[in-house]
């Protein structure tokens, strides 16, 4: 006789599900050292005070002056992101201990860190290739179709690099964290306060460029690039501020 018949069949138990998979997206922190702290305050006044200084030659050029400040945000948005922001992977680098003196060093394998030149150089491709995306929103919304392209992809890509390459750099490639980010469900912080800032600041931007007020400065993409910038700043302080670790369903439940 089978001895199957005699006993109960044995439920193969399931492997458990990844804690990581279910765990909502985090918010990413500053990095607490005091270099960070500084430059991270010091940050937005910079981009500022570089906008302020250039905005006549944008009014009279608009190409060549988005096009020339480029390396200059690029090297802003770098240094900000590698001195103050953990790159994407971060969290799971153990950190390297020195040994005492005669103390072995255990069996367990150490993880290495992320490499910060291979993120930042992913985060800037990634970034320009967004790019394309973002002009394509642009025109979308309201943006010229036929002319003024060199104009509407220049504003796109410094939209890009404020707004999107601090993201890429934190948050890599990950589908989980960018379906929320795409979905406006991700946590508050200073990345994705500043890309909620910077899109918020570019709608209120165009406001200005249909009204009957024959200013030079009205013209295209003059008044998006000041709500970029301006909306950049301010989402990525209140977005590393009073809103950090929030969601866009808790601010709606709390009102």
């Amino acid at each position: 006789m089978s001895q199957a018949s005699g006993r109960g069949v044995v439920a193969t138990p399931e492997p458990a599900k990844s804690k990581e998979t279910d765990a909502p997206t985090q918010a990413v922190r500053t990095i607490p050292t005091p270099e960070a702290q500084a430059l991270r305050h010091a940050h937005p006044a910079i981009l500022l005070s570089l906008f302020a200084l250039r905005f006549r030659a944008l009014v009279a050029d608009p190409v060549s002056t988005m096009q020339s400040a480029l390396p200059v945000v690029l090297a802003l948005q770098a240094a900000y992101t590698i001195i103050c922001l953990p790159a994407a992977g971060s969290q799971g680098a153990k950190a390297h201990r020195k040994l005492r003196p005669g103390e072995k060093k255990k069996g367990t394998p150490e993880v290495a860190g992320p490499n910060l030149a291979v993120t930042t150089l992913v985060a800037v491709v990634l970034s320009t290739v967004s790019a394309g995306a973002l002009h394509v929103l642009l025109v979308l919304f309201g943006a010229p179709f036929l002319t003024h392209l060199p104009h509407t992809f220049l504003c796109s890509l410094h939209l890009s690099l404020l707004g999107l390459y601090p993201l890429f750099y934190t948050r890599a490639v990950a589908s989980k964290d960018w379906l929320e980010i795409l979905g406006a469900r991700a946590p508050f912080d200073e990345a994705f306060g500043g890309l909620v800032g910077a899109g918020v600041g570019a709608w209120v931007g165009a406001v200005p460029i249909p009204l009957d007020w024959d200013r030079e400065w009205q013209k295209w993409p003059v008044t998006i690039l000041c709500g970029i910038y301006a909306g950049y700043t301010v989402g990525k302080l209140i977005g590393g501020t009073v809103a950090f670790g929030k969601r866009f369903s808790d601010i709606e439940s709390s009102s």
